[in-house]
């Protein structure tokens, strides 16, 4: 196992490392996350942590960012041990994270968001505003970024307010760069934006740590590769020695032959559960309509912006829409989201942390919450013998890794988080329609290949699946029909035989030859 690259030069003093990690152990709610991490990473240099959800990869970048006390072992950063866990005192030490979950500042500019805490004053104690909207506009014209720098911070899309809050965190001088899923949300035109800037931390000397899913970023950006699974770091070695398949058994403990399942073809005469006409959602001008049948999984397809998600949370009544929405021939009521979900309708959305799940909550709080009233019996009894069974029946049936029914969601890896959001609607029975907004999105492969089965398992049954991703090899292997967005609107349909990533891309940038008029 290979740690980090030294001279070879006889005689030579090898680097100080960046980051040095001695035996560092971590737990919560007495599960352990971190077990005896050593690892070193050296400067000048970028590292993927790669590894399942829940291998410990977030925990141990907290521990470096100072943001959690380890419960053993030792830090050192550039030769010096931390003595201090804390988020400004590492900060101080020159290490800036960027995490998974972004924190902008909403009403501040996009240069006042950029420049918080390194504010340019006047002799008379004045904001330089001229000046720092000069800086701010070559900060992003240095990474190809065209963002006016007088713009709300809330007027921008998420992959330009993760760009925005990469390019604040390693302003700062950084040493150390901690970069959770960082390419999440963003395009391939703006993962390369990203890359540039990677690129430019390297040359300046500083030590880059990456987490990502994507192997096709792992092999393009990274000098190593650190896998954890189960809280330790079973290898580290440089990427140029890995291959793919290694990486990926690495990571589960197993191999993963078939990560889609078969798809079936569902019966063409089955009814149309869902039918939705003429929608138009606010702040859209074109008219939407679609039909799905049981059994079915449609696809939405679409760049970032193109509308997918705001549809989505129209029909679910989430926002506000005119036309009309029917389930099972029966009209639901625009904006009302809990006929929605007394009717059938079941909803995962894109940010599970905002929408999904309720981390400060329990496990069974979070699965049972939203059907109390399937729990609650004469006099408004609760029947906890029965909210616990039926808990734990859906856990098992989705294969949700946990320690308790009592343990936070926030606790669990994001993978079990998203497969508790999608747990919830299936306690009390099978939904009739089961929307689902970018369901793998900042999950690893052990955990996308079991949430997949599960989703062609529920189609199966007859669930009527609609399935916005921007993941093209999950788009296409998932989907029976693929509807392609932009601006709003439905561009194009692809059926069966049809559905490849070049035609979904034609039609996403509005050169295809099949649009829907």
């Amino acid at each position: 196992m290979s740690q980090t690259t030294t001279n070879d030069t006889a005689g030579a003093v090898p680097p100080v490392a960046a980051v040095d990690c001695s035996g560092i152990s971590k737990g919560f709610d007495g599960v352990p996350v971190l077990k005896d991490v050593s690892v070193t990473f050296a400067e000048g240099s970028v590292n993927v942590l790669a590894g399942e959800n829940g291998a410990g990869k977030s925990t141990l970048f907290k521990i470096i960012s100072g943001q959690l006390a380890p419960d053993g072992g030792r830090l050192t950063l550039f030769g010096d041990p931390v003595k201090r866990f804390d988020a400004r005192h590492a900060q101080a030490l020159g290490v800036s994270i960027i995490p998974q979950e972004l924190a902008p500042i909403p009403e501040m500019r996009v240069w006042q968001n950029l420049l918080v805490g390194q504010e340019l004053t006047g002799p008379l104690g004045f904001l330089r505003q001229k000046k720092m909207i000069e800086i701010a506009r070559e900060m992003l014209g240095g990474v190809g970024l065209d963002i006016d720098p007088g713009a709300p911070m809330k007027t921008l899309g998420v992959a330009a307010t993760q760009m925005v809050e990469i390019l604040k965190a390693t302003s700062r001088k950084a040493r150390i760069v901690l970069m959770d899923e960082p390419s999440s949300a963003l395009s391939s035109r703006e993962t390369e934006q990203l890359f540039r800037v990677i690129r430019m931390l390297r040359q300046q000397g500083a030590c880059i740590l990456y987490t990502s899913h994507r192997m096709e970023e792992i092999e393009q950006i990274s000098d190593t590769v650190a896998i954890m699974r189960d809280g330790a770091i079973i290898r580290h070695e440089r990427t140029k020695a890995l291959t793919e398949n290694q990486i990926i058994t690495d990571m589960v403990g197993r191999q993963i032959e078939d990560l889609f399942p078969n798809r079936g073809v569902p019966p063409a005469d089955r009814d149309v559960v869902l039918a939705v006409k003429d929608l138009r959602v606010s702040g859209y001008n074109s008219a939407v309509s679609i039909s799905l049948r049981g059994g079915e999984i449609l696809g939405l397809g679409g760049l970032v912006g193109a509308g997918r998600s705001e549809l989505l949370e129209a029909i679910f009544g989430l926002r506000p829409a005119t036309g009309s929405v029917t389930l099972d021939g029966k009209p639901l009521h625009l904006g009302r989201m809990t006929e929605s979900i007394e009717r059938g309708l079941a909803m995962v959305p894109e940010d599970r942390k905002l929408a999904g799940v309720l981390t400060s909550l329990s496990i069974l709080d979070n699965i049972t919450l939203p059907h109390l009233d399937a729990f609650t019996g004469p006099g408004g009894l609760m029947n906890n013998a029965k909210r616990r069974t039926s808990a734990l029946d859906v856990l098992k049936r989705t294969r949700v890794a946990y320690a308790k029914l009592s343990q936070k969601v926030g606790h669990l890896s994001g993978g079990n988080q998203q497969k508790v959001a999608l747990a919830r609607w299936l306690v009390t029975g099978m939904p009739r329609v089961l929307i689902l907004d970018e369901p793998t999105r900042g999950i690893d492969v052990g955990a996308r290949s079991e949430l997949y089965k599960l989703i062609n398992d529920l189609a199966d049954s007859g669930v009527a699946i609609l399935l916005a991703s921007s993941d093209m090899p999950e788009l296409i292997n998932l989907s029976h029909r693929v509807l392609v967005m932009r601006d709003g609107a439905i561009q194009g349909e692809l059926k069966r035989g049809e559905i490849e990533q070049e035609a979904v891309l034609r039609l996403a940038m509005g050169r295809g030859s099949n649009a829907i008029h």
